[in-house]
């Protein structure tokens, strides 16, 4: 038995960018009837091959909008136009939605003054920019023994920072630090 190959089947360009596509579009939409909207449209209920033919007047694409309505609904729009506007606002949305960091300052038992403010200011502008602060004190050796005086720091730190931020829980020792997490002034408490 001699074994021949066939080929499964012709390379069809429209086939391959109609998997591709987001949206159903012109000779893709096979329903019988469309809700049509759009510029220069009169919004009702058209057949299928009379939207698109609208569509094709106006040298536009038809485009289904939402297919899950009952008709789905089209709209009589430039297709690659609506994708680049689509995805500017993605962009845009994006961009604004900024997710918020957490920063940290590390602190020791025997942190003076003058560190104590400095750090402080660099914790307001944190706060007043979004994002939230973690201050944890570092004991080392045998500084563990005054727990104490780390739970005063950051203590005096949470009342320091009261305008800009709000403390979310009391000062929790894990290991050998101690740390305390602060959330900006806007922003609401986590249970």
């Amino acid at each position: 038995m001699a074994f021949t190959s066939r080929p499964r089947g012709h390379f069809n360009p429209r086939f391959r960018k109609e998997q591709q596509q987001e949206h159903r579009t012109n000779h893709m939409i096979r329903v019988p009837q469309v809700r049509l909207v759009g510029d220069n449209v009169e919004p009702g209920i058209y057949s299928t091959a009379e939207a698109q033919k609208i569509a094709e007047e106006q040298g536009l694409d038809l485009v289904e909008i939402s297919p899950n309505a009952d008709p789905p609904v089209c709209k009589v729009i430039d297709y690659n136009k609506f994708l680049y506007e689509k995805k500017r606002k993605e962009k845009d949305m994006k961009a604004k939605s900024k997710a918020s960091e957490v920063k940290e300052i590390r602190f020791t038992p025997n942190t003076d003054d003058h560190d104590f403010e400095f750090k402080s200011k660099h914790a307001i502008n944190f706060l007043k920019q979004g994002n939230k602060v973690k201050a944890y004190v570092q004991f080392r050796g045998r500084a563990i023994m005054f727990k104490e005086r780390g739970e005063l720091l950051l203590l005096k730190f949470a009342e320091r920072l009261m305008e800009a931020g709000t403390l979310e829980g009391m000062p929790k020792l894990e290991g050998k630090r101690m740390f305390a997490i602060f959330a900006p002034k806007g922003q609401k408490k986590k249970a």
